[in-house]
Parts: structure tokens; C-alpha cells; sequence
């Protein structure tokens, strides 16, 4: 799978890090919640009081998932890719950035460039020699992490 690296200020990684890390199909606000009860059909049946409120939460639910569904911005969802968020001094690189590895489907890589640009003053690609850096060391530790896997479970 391809992938990117950006780079941004150091300053910017915590906001990054919460964007990163946010999937607006759990996230309570975006998508109200079912009480667990309402779904059950014997509670249903002992309450045909709250037929009314069941449905209408429903509908609620539904136009909730509609509208994020048809929200382009809102499915670039960093939290479902192979992302690492690292300090520029962890990667002996400059202490004031933070960079940002990035491996994704192209399309998916498209939408992100856009939405990481359009929140990010200070984030840009990183040079072509920068990225192979971090791309290699990133293949290593994850090789590393293989391999000690293996010797744990055989």
C-alpha cells in the first residue's frame, strides 16, 4: 500500500494526534444511541408506551447516519488506516517538527492531503529523501515487531 509522510510543528501534533484518532461513527454527538432495552423485542412488547419514542429515535439515528454518510470530509478516517504520529528528535530529525507516516489507498491518500492541508497551517509533504528515511524506519520497526511476535508464539 502506498504511503506519505508530512511533516508540521511540533506545536500542531496534539490537535493532529485528536484528529487522527477520531471515528465520528462512534463518537456519541454524531451518532445518538440507542437505549440498549429499546432493541430488545420482549422489552418492546412489555412497553408498547414507547412505541413513539422508539420510532422516533430511529429516525433520528438514520438521519444521522445519512448525513455523515454523504459527508465526504467526515469519512477520511485516519483511525481506520496505518498511521504513526512521531517527534522529529525520537527520529533524530529537527526537535520543532513532528512528522506523520501515513499508509493508505491512493484515494484515500487524496482526501487526506486535502483535509490535512485545510487543518493544518504548518503541515506539508516531506521531501522526497525525508520520506524515504521514515518510511524505511518505520518498515523496520515493524519488521522488528514481526519477528518478535513470532518468537513469542512460535
Amino acid at each position: 500500500m502506498p504511503a506519505r509522510v508530512y511533516v508540521l510543528d511540533a506545536a500542531e501534533a496534539p490537535a493532529l494526534k485528536k484528529m487522527l484518532e477520531y471515528d465520528p461513527y462512534l463518537d456519541q454527538n454524531a451518532i445518538p444511541k440507542m437505549p440498549k432495552e429499546w432493541g430488545d423485542a420482549k422489552y418492546r412488547g412489555a412497553h408498547p408506551e414507547l412505541a413513539q419514542q422508539i420510532e422516533a429515535k430511529e429516525k433520528e439515528i438514520a438521519q444521522a447516519l445519512g448525513r455523515l454518510k454523504n459527508d465526504r470530509e467526515m469519512n477520511i478516517i485516519f483511525a481506520r488506516q496505518d498511521y504513526q504520529l512521531k517527534d522529529g528528535i525520537s527520529l533524530g530529525l529537527d526537535r520543532e517538527k513532528s512528522y506523520l507516516y501515513l499508509s493508505a489507498n491512493d484515494q484515500f491518500l487524496d482526501g487526506a492531503d486535502a483535509k490535512l492541508r485545510k487543518n493544518f497551517k504548518s503541515i506539508q509533504r516531506a521531501d522526497a529523501a525525508t520520506e524515504q528515511k521514515i518510511i524505511g524506519m518505520i518498515d523496520e520497526e515493524k519488521s522488528r515487531a514481526d519477528a518478535g511476535m513470532g518468537l513469542i508464539f512460535g
